[in-house]
């Protein structure tokens, strides 16, 4: 009789091993790092913390970037009253290729006023650390301007955490490559990384596919090249490069977040529901999907979204811009006008960050000299003196006198682990502080 073996080998995967397992969120992640490397973790710390900024948010939107919303974009969020009041939920957008990242602000700041501007009702997004990490992908190099306005750092653990602590979290399931796809590509839903089926039916969260239609006229002349794209995701760090705009942005920054005065919509779909799809496809255990399980719901979510686009393409996209509603819009702000175009954001964006942080200017001379530093928006290869000028000046204008520690922390150069860097418990009350709109 053979002897019992006390032999047994015991195999746990942490969020890291299930992401490779199913499908890494974003595809480009290793090509797509700056030549210094990735930007390294913060320290561990029991404290909760949540970089939101509240006050900052309710600013934006009682001030110039409401105008933005509504006067220049003229967004419309329809279908929104199918979304319950409480989390978990995924809701999951089209890129439209190229729009990114007005697409994504607009329609996040159009979810949060229809939840009536409570803390309980604003969506968290998740996104790509890169976009946080690398400098020129901030809105106008401002300081960790993702995170404050509500974004997270997208790993499978923490998409994980956010659903189990029963937030909404807007999450687009093409990724990357959706933003990437161009003009020429638009409405052609990319593939939908499957990772988040899994989370969905591990929460049971149900997903509500999005459907944009009307951003990609944002910027309707950018197409890209795969083979090109793959050499600046090697030595640049960005994920692709749109031409022709691309160039002109290198030549003045201010290009790099130029925009049309398109007419956004966002039409919010029917509800998937992820476990009884995993049943259908045979699962009997939704907890622990097969890997092919997993693809197969994320192609008829993808089928699905795809068929819903193209019905929200057909009803609300033939006047992607809308001259005549425009004029009468920005003819509504008058003197407004400039700091609610492109032209003019990035004096508004910057000044207005920098104005929460610093005394009243002396006078009028003051109030001017203090940010001419925002004139190399304008001049030709301005990066160098925008970063010049960054490193030379003290806060709020620049990072002079702080040591590496505070200059990533401050400028948000980092990867956030809630693991490492807990989020305190959601929002539950329906109060609005007095700084909203």
């Amino acid at each position: 009789m053979a002897a019992e073996s006390d032999f047994t080998i015991d195999v746990t995967l942490d969020p890291g091993d299930l992401e490779e397992l199913f499908e890494p969120f974003d595809p480009w992640r290793h090509e797509a790092q700056m030549p210094s490397g990735p930007a390294p973790n913060l320290e561990r710390t029991d404290t909760p913390h949540d970089p939101i900024d509240w006050d900052y948010l309710y600013s934006l939107i009682d001030g110039f970037m409401g105008d933005v919303i509504d006067r220049y974009f003229r967004a419309k969020l329809i279908g929104h009253e199918k979304l319950p009041d409480d989390g978990p939920l995924i809701l999951a957008p089209n890129h439209s290729g190229n729009a990114f990242p007005h697409d994504a602000i607009v329609l996040d700041a159009a979810l949060w006023r229809a939840s009536g501007y409570t803390r309980a009702g604003k969506f968290r997004s998740v996104y790509t650390p890169q976009l946080a990490a690398t400098w020129w992908m901030r809105p106008f190099d401002l300081d960790n301007w993702w995170r404050r306005g509500g974004g997270i750092d997208m790993t499978f653990a923490n998409y994980d955490k956010l659903l189990e602590r029963g937030d909404r979290v807007i999450y687009y399931p093409e990724g990357v490559p959706g933003i990437g796809k161009g003009f020429t590509r638009r409405y052609q839903l990319q593939h939908f990384h499957s990772s988040f089926v899994v989370l969905a039916a591990k929460h049971d969260a149900p997903v509500y596919p999005v459907s944009v239609v009307n951003a990609e006229w944002v910027n309707p002349t950018s197409i890209t090249f795969e083979p090109i794209d793959k050499i600046f995701r090697k030595v640049l760090g960005i994920p692709f490069l749109p031409l022709p705009i691309a160039p002109l942005a290198l030549l003045f920054p201010f290009i790099f977040y130029l925009a049309f005065p398109c007419q956004m919509t966002f039409v919010v779909q029917r509800p998937v529901n992820v476990r009884q799809m995993l049943r259908e496809e045979g699962c009997t255990d939704v907890s622990a999907p097969s890997r092919d399980m997993v693809l197969r719901v994320a192609e008829r979510i993808q089928e699905r979204a795809q068929h819903d686009l193209d019905r929200a393409v057909e009803k609300y996209g033939e006047k992607p811009y809308d001259w005549e509603s425009l004029k009468r819009e920005m003819n509504a702000i008058k003197g407004e006008r400039l700091r609610t175009t492109p032209l003019g954001w990035p004096l508004s964006f910057v000044t207005h960050d920098r104005n929460r942080q610093r005394p009243p200017a002396k006078n009028w001379l003051h109030k001017i000299v203090r940010d001419l530093d925002i004139a190399a928006w304008y001049m030709p290869f301005g990066w160098f003196l925008i970063a010049l000028i960054r490193k030379l000046r003290k806060p709020p204008y620049g990072y002079r006198g702080l040591s590496e520690d505070e200059k990533r922390r401050t400028e948000g150069s980092y990867r956030w682990s809630l693991d490492d860097q807990p989020l305190p418990p959601r929002p539950t009350d329906d109060s609005t502080p007095d700084e909203a709109p």
